[in-house]
């Protein structure tokens, strides 16, 4: 018997605990990006003596980077073939492949602002079926005609009325919960100023959050033309440029190589995709984005939006990120760039935002609780006696250990 077998077995029958009769719940992480989601559930349950989190990392494209990012959290995992003959009380996850597999309940998350990026595997529709976003779609949601999760959570009641045209026998197992990141950003703002000072941003600064998804249509894809704006338009000592991509960019390319392509943006910073972007979009005096979930995240700050243009076969119709791009300026590459911020702040009045960010969370301000209900009602457990512990956003690094210099790159 091998080791990891061995450690199966344990798993299944406790004896490798302390605390013996937990509640036993497999977090399955496939990307970094879902496992940044997947952090707002099980810190939900780290205090309770109740239950034992176990993690795995499920195969995925964008996998790249998992293991290291959840070593740094002090997480070791089980390999996945072994969790897949494990048994647990429940497996929480925010990603659709190999969920089926499992021997256990499933709950799946949200893992982004809204429902944006419909499917792109067309040849996997059927005849007359609608390309829905992967969270609302029969593709991702059922196999042999069973829906696979046992409870699916969003952020908006909208999706349910989604839901019902896309995949109407997931229905009874969806609840709305909101969105934490949503909660965080907003309760947040009124520390933006010790948001600034942690990042190095002297008063007279201004500072231009430049935020990435991936695929050829987001904004990295687009670098080559804003990069020369950027570095030769914008006067060094009054602004302060920071670059955020999809972690994803960096899983699919390989660190190094991103790294490389970047090398030459002197004086940008590159913000590692393990870092807590929220506080950089706190932070923010512009926020230059394309129709990834930053930028839909970006209208609950001060920052002034401007776009790159995105193809509308990539956003959903009824999503934030296709109600930002009706009402946020798109940026050009035939004016100057200082320019075009000014003219957009000035542009920006009150509430110019308000219905991108309404349609991010139908229930502001209580994910957590709604969210540690819901778990516990799956695992038949009573609630802790003690509201749920809601972080702050992790306190940022200086912008200059991650900007790039002549003498090293692009920091590591």
């Amino acid at each position: 018997m091998s080791l990891g077998t061995t450690k199966t077995a344990l798993i299944e029958q406790g004896h490798w605990l302390t605390v013996q009769d937990c509640k036993r719940v497999l977090v399955v992480v496939h990307t970094v990006t879902f496992a940044q989601r997947l952090r707002e559930v099980f810190g939900l349950l780290d205090a309770d003596l109740r239950i034992q989190v176990i993690f795995t990392t499920a195969p995925h494209a964008f996998g790249a980077g998992v293991t290291r990012y959840l070593r740094d959290l002090g997480i070791s995992t089980v390999p996945w073939e072994e969790a897949l003959r494990a048994e647990f009380d429940l497996a929480v996850a925010a990603g659709s492949r190999g969920l089926h597999e499992l021997r256990t309940p499933v709950l799946r998350i949200s893992h982004g602002a809204g429902q944006i990026k419909p499917l792109t595997d067309i040849k996997s529709l059927a005849p007359g079926e609608r390309r829905t976003p992967g969270m609302l779609s029969r593709l991702h949601l059922m196999h042999d005609d069973r829906v696979v999760p046992a409870a699916i959570v969003y952020a908006h009641h909208r999706d349910l009325e989604e839901l019902a045209q896309s995949c109407p026998e997931a229905l009874p197992m969806a609840h709305v919960v909101g969105d934490p990141c949503v909660d965080r950003i907003t309760a947040e703002m009124a520390r933006r100023d010790d948001y600034r000072r942690a990042l190095g941003i002297k008063p007279e600064q201004r500072l231009v959050a430049v935020t990435s998804t991936w695929g050829p249509a987001s904004t990295f894809a687009r670098l080559d033309s804003l990069v020369p704006q950027i570095l030769t338009q914008l006067p060094g000592h009054g602004f302060r440029i920071a670059l955020l991509l999809h972690p994803n960019v960096f899983a699919a390319h390989g660190t190094w190589q991103v790294r490389g392509w970047l090398a030459g943006c002197r004086g940008i910073a590159v913000v590692p995709p393990e870092a807590d972007w929220q506080a950089l979009l706190i932070a923010a005096d512009w926020i230059i984005g394309d129709h990834g979930s930053l930028s839909a995240y970006g209208t609950l700050t001060d920052a002034t939006m401007l776009l790159t243009s995105a193809p509308r076969r990539e956003v959903s119709a009824y999503s934030p990120a296709a109600l930002l791009a009706a009402v946020a300026p798109v940026l050009s590459p035939l004016h100057p760039l200082a320019e075009q911020l000014e003219y957009a702040a000035r542009l920006r009045r009150p509430g110019h935002y308000d219905e991108v960010a309404a349609s991010l969370s139908s229930v502001p301000g209580e994910f957590h609780w709604r969210m540690r209900s819901v778990v516990y009602r799956r695992l038949g457990l009573g609630e802790p006696a003690w509201p749920p512990v809601v972080a702050p956003p992790l306190a940022p690094v200086p912008l200059e250990e991650w900007e790039v210099r002549a003498d090293r790159g692009v920091a590591q």
